[in-house]
């Protein structure tokens, strides 16, 4: 582990012209840009750089599970999930040092593509696939290892509370409920227009110093210990009715191996990973 000295230095931010958190938030930005451009001329981009759980389960396109963990489907989920690793992020760089956090960061993103795989291969069928995902459904995005940083500060400073931001997770809920329910109905692209532009809404009001327009965004304050339960648990169980577009195991991949490399830590480190807990609790 990082010296944790460091974690007593009383500077809010570690140097950004060093931060890997900070490398990796404009690496993905990047990458979504060139993508977005990519598309226009490549219509099946996503198919070479996305992860499908039957290719991999298959032993094909294995580099998906790399690349896939840079490549986002549309701004807000790049803007949800870089916003969530900037915070989750500088938090585990600071405790574990850059390089720990580089690789533990790429082996959770890898590990949470083969679970998905895995359980959405094997399983993926039926009502299977409202739980373990559709192996033939393409998956991207940086949440699987983020939610192994989120898994390695439940375990390490598990009573440190953050924002669960649950406005856009409600509405995104709302959008694939009324698009189950009410097919080919013309107020779904009503419906669909208000979603988006609260979305949008909430992006700008997450930032405001004012608490009654924050609130907008229904930010709710939870302990890292709770955190990965309210995330996932809820959006598993509406899975099962309502299709969303949202990689549940993925999720849960990322979780454990956050998990297990944070008991590793807690079993090495016994008297820093303690004092850690303190600190910050």
């Amino acid at each position: 582990m990082a010296d944790i000295y460091q974690i007593q230095n009383r500077k809010r931010f570690p140097n950004f012209n060093l931060s890997v958190t900070l490398f990796l938030v404009v690496l993905n930005s990047l990458i979504f840009l060139l993508t977005s451009i990519a598309g226009f001329f490549y219509p099946n981009l996503f198919n070479y750089i996305g992860l499908i759980p039957s290719m991999i389960i298959q032993g094909k396109n294995l580099w998906t599970l790399l690349t896939s963990m840079f490549v986002h489907a549309n701004l807000a989920h790049l803007f949800f999930n870089m916003i969530s690793l900037f915070f989750v992020g500088i938090f585990v760089e600071r405790i574990i040092g850059k390089k720990r956090f580089i690789w533990f960061y790429l082996i959770s993103g890898i590990f949470a593509g083969i679970f998905l795989s895995v359980l959405s291969g094997f399983f993926g069928f039926g009502i299977g696939a409202k739980i373990f995902g559709d192996p033939s459904l393409i998956g991207v995005g940086a949440s699987g290892a983020i939610f192994g940083l989120i898994g390695l500060l439940a375990v390490l400073i598990p009573r440190k509370k953050i924002y669960l931001i649950a406005g856009p997770l409600i509405a995104i809920i709302i959008q694939a409920t009324a698009d189950t329910l009410l097919p080919g109905n013309s107020l779904i692209s009503a419906v669909d227009f208000l979603i988006e532009i609260y979305i949008l809404v909430s992006i700008f009001t997450m930032f405001s110093f004012n608490s009654r327009i924050s609130r907008i965004s229904l930010p709710i304050e939870l302990s890292f210990w709770l955190l990965p339960i309210v995330a996932i648990v809820p959006l598993v169980i509406v899975g099962i009715f309502v299709d969303l577009p949202i990689g549940n195991m993925a999720h849960v991949g990322g979780l454990i191996a956050g998990l297990v490399y944070g008991f590793y830590l807690k079993s090495k480190y016994k008297n820093k990973t303690r004092y850690l807990s303190r600190y910050f609790n």
